[in-house]
């Protein structure tokens, strides 16, 4: 056969057969075929429609931005020029967000640290902070979160994390009942179902929590959720209960809400129902630093920014805010924290890297330029 396989088959029928590829790098190979077939991929937005067909979630993304090239965002039509350098932009943080969400890692633990609970029965001794800890027990003190007692079971409870990231790709939690071994019959004071939200603060460059723990703000004030999951029902049962999502998401923002519904077990001593978890594990993976997302001000919109020169260097401006890599006290991130972002960035770098050499070329280090296509 003579001629363009894409004038052969037309506009609309080459978008639904290229609709079909379902890897980034098979996304690559049809664009290395010709200046024609990679005009063609680029202005249709192949990349970014393979992003949303794997996670949904991304479709949230109003527009990308990358701090190393110095054109801000215009609108569309102005100039013909400036349509084909966004969308081109466009093909180029696609590209490599679908080859970071298509990466085959090991699932980690991706938590963070704890940001707060609904209620909090004797704080600090049975504060939320406890179910970041494997061990019910620390020597012969019982270690996990409780919530305060109702007189109506039907009183939920809610848990706040953040992740390690403000992308992470979570395919499962994991959460374990307290079963409170000192007092007469071993009661298991767990929910009767669970549901998790993930999303990100409404003003992600302020600290609301405290706020939302003293009452003095809504949950729904102040966050944002990009994705709810259904029920599961929760076993009352002392064991480390797997509740693995209908699908991986993209949790954009970093935020986690772990919701509990329903109170089954009554304390004897007042009569009252309570709901006690004594540890919780978000399974999943990071995506590398080199994305960021910021908020606009449009309900459930974010910018998503790639910077593709984001190396191991990144981690001392990432925590500029926080305490030094020496370990002064009053921080978020640990020194354990602080080594598992070393690690991830580094995966990250290698996997941008190679991922570039892929498709635009060998690139120089340190430079994000774009071989030519022909």
């Amino acid at each position: 056969m003579e001629g363009d396989l894409l004038e052969w088959l037309g506009c609309d029928m080459s978008i639904k057969v290229l609709m079909y590829l379902d890897h980034p790098s098979d996304i690559g190979r049809v664009s290395c075929l010709s200046r024609s077939w990679r005009q063609f991929v680029i202005a249709n937005g192949f990349c970014k429609k393979l992003c949303i067909k794997k996670f949904p979630e991304t479709e949230c993304f109003t527009h990308v931005t990358e701090p190393s090239n110095s054109m801000e965002p215009v609108e569309v039509g102005t100039s013909n020029y400036l349509e084909w350098e966004i969308l081109e932009r466009e093909h180029r943080v696609y590209a490599h967000l679908a080859r970071a969400l298509t990466s085959p890692v090991k699932m980690k633990d991706c938590i963070e640290y704890s940001m707060g609970a609904s209620s909090t029965d004797n704080y600090p001794d049975e504060d939320i902070d406890n179910t970041l800890d494997p061990s019910d027990r620390v020597g012969r003190t019982p270690s996990y979160w409780s919530s305060k007692g109702e007189e109506d079971p039907e009183v939920p409870e809610a848990l706040y994390y953040r992740l390690t990231s403000t992308l992470c790709i979570v395919d499962e939690i994991k959460i374990q009942p307290f079963q409170a071994f000192f007092q007469d019959g071993n009661p298991i004071y767990s929910a009767q179902a669970v549901r998790f939200k993930m999303g990100h603060v409404v003003d992600m460059a302020s600290n609301t929590m405290n706020e939302v723990m003293a009452g003095q703000r809504s949950v729904d004030d102040t966050f944002i959720w990009t994705y709810v999951s259904p029920k599961f029902p929760m076993a009352q049962k002392n064991c480390l209960q797997t509740f693995k999502l209908p699908q991986p998401v993209l949790c954009i923002g970093g935020v986690v809400q772990i919701e509990l519904l329903g109170r089954v077990q009554r304390q004897e001593m007042d009569g009252l129902y309570y709901i006690c978890m004594c540890y919780v594990q978000v399974l999943g993976r990071p995506l590398s630093v080199a994305f960021d997302v910021h908020t606009i001000n449009f309900p459930r919109k974010c910018v998503l920014t790639y910077s593709a020169d984001v190396k191991d260097c990144s981690l001392s401006s990432r925590m500029a805010s926080e305490e030094e890599c020496s370990g002064t006290p009053g921080g978020w991130l640990g020194f354990a924290a602080r080594f598992r972002q070393i690690r991830q960035i580094r995966a990250g770098w290698i996997w941008d890297r190679a991922f570039q050499n892929t498709w635009f070329g060998n690139v120089a280090g340190g430079e994000n330029s774009e071989a030519d296509d022909e």
